[in-house]
């Protein structure tokens, strides 16, 4: 019990203060960087990148929680295992994120914590709702993606190259939820989930 403690908190530190490595290569790392962006254009992709990197936050956290509560072994892989990707993607955007010359949200705590809550109380609601809301999580993320890719600066092909590869990943994640024997939510429940990404997107955009 001390040694899943303390396994747990090192993941909280490790979020939080931005001191995650990938194990992959970076997606970005063979593209050079456009000189011609322009302050405003930076100004969009810093905004824009600080926003999936907090969503990346909220993905480790639930997955974090998910897998805390899950009562199938294999499922409670699934969830680690995509925990590890969502890790990757963390670093990716981080990195970015300096490059950019900005900081990541202030918010970050707060909506790592709502996210763990979140987790938790999914995973002990049973395996099958918790992939539920694994499921329509990823959609949504996809959607949100696809969302980025039309807004960011066309010459920046650095951050795209990140949001390509994470949008790859996270259709992944999707099917993996699906394949597993995700419950399908209400539509209430996407609706809320929906508004709840709004309002963290524009908290984070800014600060």
């Amino acid at each position: 019990m001390i040694d899943r403690i303390i396994v747990e908190a090192d993941k909280v530190l490790k979020t939080l203060t931005n001191n995650v490595v990938s194990r992959r290569v970076h997606p970005d790392s063979h593209v050079i960087e456009d000189k011609t962006l322009s302050v405003h254009e930076k100004k969009h992709s810093l905004g824009l990148m600080r926003v999936n990197h907090c969503g990346e936050v909220c993905a480790q956290a639930l997955y974090q929680g998910q897998a805390l509560t899950s009562r199938d072994k294999v499922n409670r892989a699934a969830f680690e295992n995509a925990a590890f990707e969502e890790l990757e993607h963390l670093a990716w955007t981080n990195l970015r994120i300096r490059e950019l010359g900005g900081k990541s949200s202030i918010f970050n705590p707060l909506f790592y914590l709502a996210s763990l809550g979140i987790g938790i109380v999914a995973g002990s609601i049973g395996d099958e709702w918790s992939l539920g809301f694994l499921e329509e999580t990823e959609r949504q993320v996809g959607k949100h993606l696809d969302e980025h890719l039309q807004l960011l600066p066309e010459n920046d092909n650095k951050s795209r190259a990140i949001v390509n590869q994470m949008k790859i990943d996270e259709n992944e994640h999707e099917k993996m939820a699906h394949d597993s024997g995700a419950a399908e939510l209400p539509e209430f429940i996407k609706k809320i989930m929906f508004l709840s990404s709004k309002v963290m997107t524009k908290m984070t955009y800014y600060i």
